[in-house]
């Protein structure tokens, strides 16, 4: 079938055919393409709009064409897109004035639209699903891991005593909420083009409920301008996607630097790391190098994809066709790096005398010290401050260390500052400066103490239940 035949004289050249085309991509929406047309000719059919036995031989044929797949299409550029591919293939198989029914009051324009939509709205639940599985991981490591005292860190530097639970339940809360903004975005990915047509629906009688229910969107677009324009839900996804990316690569920098000699924290498996080339003595961790590298991508795929969207008039433009290879890199970009990111963190060992040891150096547990003079002395905390920091100076000057601070030590800080002394119980002072009861005194809510670490698990695990039964519904 030519399309151009009517109203056009020439062909496109080879070359403007080839550039015109979209086939490349247009295996992504192959299966939906199919779907949209079986949906809009039972639609037909139903309404009575066209002839019951025309639209069973039409049907019959994309149900033959859903068997045997992509591949048997002609891939011919001078086809245009998936749509006319498919279109072709019914015509050959039950005649042009059979097949040119297929077409009754839809448009690609809105076909388009939907196929976008059927595709993505799987993509993301895949994703979804990916980012629980990972999220499930990070639970369990968590849960081995509740005693696990370790150093944590501001502007990398040495700040408080935390727990390597406590840090991976921070990637857990980031990624549950990356889970949340793509829940969030399906919602407006889940909404049917389908009857739009070109711009201004159609005269004949279609039901938009029926095809709707039928393709399983929770409601129909209420503009059919905006039905076939409307492409923010790509830039919206891909920007959930970047957000995810960030989370990824955030956590791939941590891994990288608590892999180094000089943290020490973790080991990540061999199955994720290199060796030089001509240092033999090297483990590099060179698969989360390479994630959060690869992760820019998608942000690179964001800004391309909001630079088409910024200067294209409503309704349809064939602009819009560009969106759509930067839309599926992003997807496979994403859940690329989540499947190996995941792999990796997982597999990671952690030296617990290492993070034992970080964890009451370099005077981590100051600032118990000073909460211990307010809730004991009840003097105003930033005269603690003062106090504290004057005696971690002193401390650092005369070489003393964490455990040899004690109540006289303390007095004579003070005493050199003009305040009164304080007297305090050594027993208080050894038990705040001590990284393991710092830690377990934490016991506020979305703190690093055992207790509370179990708590966001329990609750992170209920959260997963529900979610992981969500998804079987939706699959």
């Amino acid at each position: 079938m030519n399309l151009r035949s009517g109203r056009l004289n020439k062909k496109m050249t080879e070359d403007a055919a080839e550039f015109a085309s979209s086939l490349e991509f247009d295996k992504y929406i192959f299966d939906a393409d199919v779907k949209c047309n079986f949906a809009h000719v039972l639609m037909l059919k139903e309404e009575k709009i066209i002839d019951e036995k025309i639209a069973d031989k039409i049907l019959e044929a994309l149900l033959k064409l859903k068997d045997e797949g992509y591949a048997v299409l002609n891939f011919d550029h001078s086809v245009e897109d998936i749509h006319m591919a498919i279109e072709n293939y019914v015509t050959e198989l039950v005649g042009g004035r059979v097949a040119g029914f297929m077409h009754t009051a839809k448009s690609r324009n809105d076909q388009v639209a939907t196929d976008l939509r059927l595709t993505l709205r799987e993509k993301i639940i895949e994703i979804q699903i990916a980012i629980l599985e990972f999220i499930k991981g990070l639970v369990e490591l968590a849960e081995e891991h509740k005693e696990t005292v370790t150093i944590g860190y501001t502007h990398l530097q040495h700040a408080q005593p935390i727990t390597i639970a406590h840090n991976l339940m921070a990637y857990a809360q980031s990624l549950k909420r990356d889970y949340e903004r793509l829940a969030d975005t399906y919602k407006r990915v889940n909404q049917n083009p389908l009857g739009s047509a070109a711009m201004t629906t159609t005269s004949f009688p279609i039901n938009r409920e029926l095809t709707t229910k039928l393709l399983g969107f929770d409601s129909y677009m209420e503009n059919s301008m905006d039905g076939v324009s409307a492409r923010d839900f790509i830039s919206e996804t891909v920007f959930d996607l970047t957000t995810l990316n960030t989370t990824l690569s955030k956590i791939c920098e941590e891994l990288v630097l608590w892999s180094t000699y000089e943290f020490g924290i973790i080991n990540i498996s061999d199955e994720f790391s290199s060796t030089s080339s001509i240092m033999p003595q090297k483990k590099n961790p060179d698969v989360a190098e390479i994630a959060r590298a690869k992760s820019t991508v998608v942000t690179g795929e964001l800004v391309t994809i909001i630079s088409i969207l910024k200067a294209i008039p409503y309704t349809y433009n064939r602009d819009l066709q560009e969106l759509t290879p930067h839309l599926w890199n992003s997807v496979k970009v994403t859940k690329d790096i989540l499947k190996i990111v995941t792999e990796m963190t997982l597999s990671i060992t952690v030296n617990k005398d290492r993070c034992l040891e970080l964890s009451g150096a370099n005077f981590s547990t100051a600032t118990d010290l000073a909460d211990i003079m307010v809730r004991e002395k009840k003097i105003p905390f930033r005269q603690a401050h003062k106090i504290v920091g004057r005696i971690v100076n002193i401390a650092i000057e005369e070489n003393i260390a964490t455990e040899d601070i004690d109540s006289h030590f303390v007095d004579n800080v003070v005493t050199s500052l003009n305040y009164d002394k304080l007297e305090l119980d050594n027993d208080l002072i050894k038990k705040a400066l001590d990284p393991l009861e710092n830690v377990k005194m934490r016991k506020i809510p979305g703190g690093p103490s055992p207790e509370m670490v179990q708590l966001a698990c329990n609750n992170m695990k209920s959260f997963l239940k529900e979610e992981f039964s969500k998804k079987s519904l939706e699959m």
